[in-house]
C-alpha cells in the first residue's frame, strides 16, 4: 500500500508539472507566501515550498522580503494544498510578481531572489531502535510534510551515502562513550540495550569497539561532505563529530565504554586538522562528567537562565553572500535559546574559516555555524529541541500543532531548502 501511494503521489505530481507548462493560466498569476508576521504556519509554508519544487516547478526564494517569502506560478492545486495545510498566501498578477523581482533588485536594497529548482534527497542518521528522547529535525520535517530516509551505521558502511543530498545528524555521540550517560542511567534498560545494540552493530560490521566504528562513520560522512553533500547536525552531533575525528588512533574511552582503560595521553595525542569545524578544544576525560569536551560553553558558567537566553542571527548581504542569507532567513532577529548536552560552542574553539550566523555576543557563545568543506558545506546548530528549553531524557515530544511559527525551527527548515537552491559563489 505504502509503495501504492508513492506511485499515485508521483503520477500527481507529474500531472501538475504537465498542465503548468501547458496552462496559460499559470503565466497569469503567481502564488505568494509571505513569510513574516503575517504567516499563519512558517513550518509549514517550507513543506509546501519543497512539494511545489517536487512538481518540477521552481520556486523563488525571496532573501529578505517579508521574512524570505516564497513565489511561484499559480495552479489550482498549490492553492488546495496550502488550504490544506493552512499556509497563508495571496494570488497575484504577474505583474505584480514582476514588480517584486524588480523592486529587489534595486541595487540599493538587502534582498535577492534564489531560484529553488531540485528538491533534495534526504536522510536522517538515527539510530532504528527508539531513544528516549525526540529529534527535532525529525520532527521539524514530518510537521512540515517533508519526506527523509532514516539511514544508520550499516547503510553508511555500505555505502548509501551518495545517494543522497542532505543529511542530518540525531543527537549521536561518534566518540563511543554512548553520549556520557554512564553516571546516571547506566542501570536504565534503554541504556543498556543501546550499548548492547551498539556492540552488536560493530562487531557485526567487523569492528572490534563501537569507538572504531563511529570513527569509520564519521570519516565517511566528513568523506560525503568533502564530496558535495550537505550535512546538518545539531546537539551532542557537531561537538562529538569532531572529537571522534581529531582522537583517530587514540584511545579517549574509558573501560566502562570498551572494556581497556583510555590513554592517559590522549589529550595531547589529538589531531585538530582531522576536524571540520573546531581546534583547540580539551576532551573530557572524567566518565563521570555529562559532558564530551569545551566545545560546549559550560552550563554552570553561562549565568544565563531561560528567559533572557536569546541569540542574535547575523544580518548578511544578499546579493554579495546569499548561502548565509538563506541559511538566516526568519521573522525574527532574535532567537531564544534552548538548552543540549552541546547548548552552545565556545567560540575560542571555531577554526577560523568558520562562520558565525547566530551568536549570544556577550557569552561569546556561538550557537549557530556553517563552513565550506571541501566541495560541500556543513551547518551546526546547538542544542537539542527549540522549543523546549531544557529537554529531558524521557520527556514527551514537543507539539509542533502548538509552535507553527517557531523561529528556532525555521532555521533548521532553511537548512532543509538550501540544497535545492542554484547558488552563487559567496563573494566575501
Amino acid at each position: 500500500m505504502k509503495c501504492l501511494s508513492k506511485i499515485k503521489r508521483g503520477f500527481i505530481l507529474l500531472i501538475i508539472a504537465v498542465l503548468l507548462m501547458i496552462s496559460n493560466q499559470s503565466k497569469a498569476a503567481y502564488m505568494l507566501l509571505p513569510m513574516d508576521e503575517a504567516q499563519s504556519n512558517h513550518l509549514k509554508s517550507y513543506g509546501v515550498a519543497f512539494w511545489v519544487i517536487s512538481s518540477k516547478v521552481s520556486v523563488d526564494w525571496l532573501l529578505n522580503y517579508r521574512g524570505g517569502s516564497f513565489m511561484f506560478p499559480y495552479h489550482e492545486a498549490f492553492e488546495d494544498e496550502c488550504n490544506i495545510r493552512g499556509v497563508s498566501y495571496q494570488v497575484i498578477a504577474d505583474a505584480q510578481a514582476a514588480a517584486i523581482i524588480s523592486d529587489i533588485a534595486a541595487p540599493d536594497v538587502n534582498m535577492d531572489v534564489i531560484k529553488l529548482h531540485k528538491a533534495p534527497k534526504i536522510a536522517v542518521y538515527s539510530p532504528k531502535n527508539k531513544q528516549p528522547w525526540d529529534d527535532a529535525v525529525t520532527m521539524a520535517l514530518t510537521y512540515a510534510e517533508i519526506p527523509y530516509d532514516v539511514i544508520y551505521d550499516e547503510e553508511v558502511m555500505n555505502g548509501k551515502l551518495p545517494t543522497y543530498d542532505w543529511l542530518h545528524l540525531h543527537h549521536e555521540d561518534f566518540t563511543g562513550q554512548y553520549g556520557k550517560f554512564w553516571a546516571r542511567y547506566r542501570n536504565a534498560a534503554w541504556y543498556i540495550e543501546n550499548q548492547k545494540e551498539a556492540e552488536n552493530t560493530a562487531h557485526a560490521l567487523g569492528f572490534a569497539k563501537v569507538s572504531q566504528l563511529k570513527l569509520e562513520v564519521a570519516k565517511t560522512i566528513r568523506g560525503f561532505v568533502m564530496g558535495g553533500g550537505y550535512l546538518f547536525a545539531m546537539c551532542s552531533a557537531p561537538d562529538s563529530f569532531d572529537v571522534a575525528l581529531a582522537a583517530e588512533g587514540v584511545d579517549i574511552c574509558e573501560v566502562m565504554f570498551d572494556g581497556d582503560p583510555a590513554d592517559p595521553q590522549a589529550q595531547q595525542k589529538l589531531n585538530y586538522d582531522n576536524c571540520v569545524a573546531f581546534t583547540n578544544f580539551r576532551i573530557s576525560q572524567n566518565p563521570q562528567e555529562y559532558e564530551i569536551s569545551n566545545i560546549d560553553v559550560d552550563p554552570v558558567k553561562r549565568g544565563v537562565q531561560q528567559k533572557n537566553d536569546l541569540f542574535t542571527l547575523f544580518e548578511f548581504s544578499a546579493k554579495w553572500d546569499p548561502v548565509p542569507t538563506m541559511l538566516c532567513q526568519n521573522h525574527e532577529s532574535v532567537v531564544r535559546g534552548f538548552m543540549g548536552q552541546t547548548t552552545a560552542f565556545n567560540k575560542n574553539t571555531l577554526k577560523p574559516n568558520v562562520l558565525v550566523l547566530g551568536e549570544n555576543k556577550g557569552k561569546g557563545e556561538a550557537r549557530y555555524i556553517h563552513g565550506e568543506f571541501g566541495k560541500g558545506t556543513w551547518t551546526f546548530y546547538s542544542g537539542h529541541d527549540p522549543e523546549d528549553y531544557r529537554h529531558l531524557v524521557g520527556d514527551p515530544k514537543t507539539d509542533l500543532n502548538i509552535h507553527p511559527n517557531s523561529s528556532g525551527y525555521r532555521l533548521i527548515l532553511n537548512n532543509v531548502l538550501f540544497p535545492a537552491a542554484k547558488k552563487k559563489k559567496r563573494k566575501t
